[in-house]
């Protein structure tokens, strides 16, 4: 028998939600006319903000959520000695959940799910307390549904961070390929416009009516040398095209380090009318084993001059010397060809990026 009390009483519940999410969004909105919370200071800007209003080629830096069991001072320790260069925002990345099979009392194996590092909302919201500077997480497609997707915009928008780059990230470890979950994206540009519906005051629920608006500036990633799914650069950059023409303001490019790759990569991105910021991502090469790593993991080329200078050091601090040079050299370039941010993957190496930038401020 169908128990009506129970129905009434989850609409009820159901309604009270809806309720709460329009009734914070119009809380939040008094306090961005009102308030002088250290978030929403002048200083908070989007990134097409900083890049719009800047006198020449800026400073970004990426980070990785430091590993469960650590706290909070293990990303000022890395970040404290990178903030004399006053960087523009950082941007945080995201983590997917694994699984593994822990073993039960009775010897059968129950399916678990493992978060090795913090989500990025909490971090982000440090940063921007701890250093008054933007963070820019990144929102990824899988482990989310669409509607933890929109919980976490609607977090994020609450704590003042009003910047996400959107991405489908990597497969699972145990997937040989990149499954969705139940309800979730399969693709960065469905990840997208969920973001411009909540931009537009378009919630899940369809009969949320003047549902508060967000207002968040939307980067996504490029890849000078493609994709590796793509068959060609030609669809890959038709993709990219999509992206933008559906809302992404400005787009940051995965690693490489031959910059005529960058050069040719925006020349053809303004050859199909992408006209948006491109910032280029770099990463110093700190290890011989990264010869072989960062082509398999990453797909990306490393050029035989580098290459052969790696191959004839004789341990990895001649090495990390040979990259941060590498670097050094490249961003000297990027600059001199004017480029609108120089956006560092810090990937636990502060110190050599340090040592890059002091070269070029």
């Amino acid at each position: 028998m169908r128990c009506y009390a129970n129905d009434l009483c989850l609409q009820t519940c159901e309604e009270e939600r809806r309720q709460d999410i329009v009734c914070g969004m119009q809380r939040r909105e008094r306090i961005l006319q009102n308030s002088t919370f250290f978030l929403l200071s002048s200083n908070t800007m989007k990134v097409i903000e900083h890049i719009q209003n800047a006198k020449g080629t800026q400073i970004s830096f990426e980070i990785l959520p430091p590993l469960k069991g650590k706290t909070i001072n293990s990303i000022y320790e890395h970040l404290d000695p990178m903030m004399e260069f006053k960087p523009s925002f950082i941007n945080v990345t995201y983590h997917r959940s694994e699984t593994m099979f822990k073993k039960k009392p009775d010897g059968t194996f129950e399916k678990v799910e493992v978060r090795k590092r913090p989500g990025t909302v909490g971090i982000c919201a440090a940063i921007m307390n701890h250093y008054r500077v933007d963070a820019v997480p990144h929102l990824i497609c899988g482990g989310f549904t669409r509607r933890e997707t929109e919980d976490a915009l609607i977090d994020l928008h609450f704590l003042g961070v009003d910047n996400v780059l959107v991405l489908r990230g990597d497969a699972a470890k145990n997937e040989s390929s990149f499954e969705p979950e139940a309800d979730g994206h399969h693709y960065a540009i469905d990840l997208l416009k969920q973001v411009v519906h909540l931009n537009n005051g378009i919630y899940i629920e369809e009969d949320i009516k003047n549902g508060g608006k967000t207002n968040f500036c939307i980067g996504v990633a490029g890849y000078p040398e493609k994709h590796f799914e793509s068959p060609n650069i030609s669809t890959d950059l038709n993709f990219l095209k999509a992206k933008v023409d559906a809302g992404a303001e400005y787009i940051t490019t995965q690693m490489f380090f031959d910059n005529q790759k960058y050069f040719d990569f925006v020349k053809a991105c303004k050859g199909i009318g992408i006209n948006v910021p491109i910032i280029p991502g770099l990463k110093p090469i700190t290890s011989k084993k990264q010869l072989s790593i960062l082509p398999k993991i990453f797909h990306v080329d490393i050029p035989a001059d580098l290459s052969d200078a790696i191959i004839k050091c004789r341990n990895d601090e001649e090495v990390e010397k040979v990259g941060t040079e590498w670097l050094t050299q490249q961003s000297k370039e990027l600059k001199k060809a004017e480029v609108p941010v120089l956006h560092y993957y810090t990937l636990g190496k502060p110190k050599v990026i340090c040592n890059v930038v002091k070269e070029i401020v």
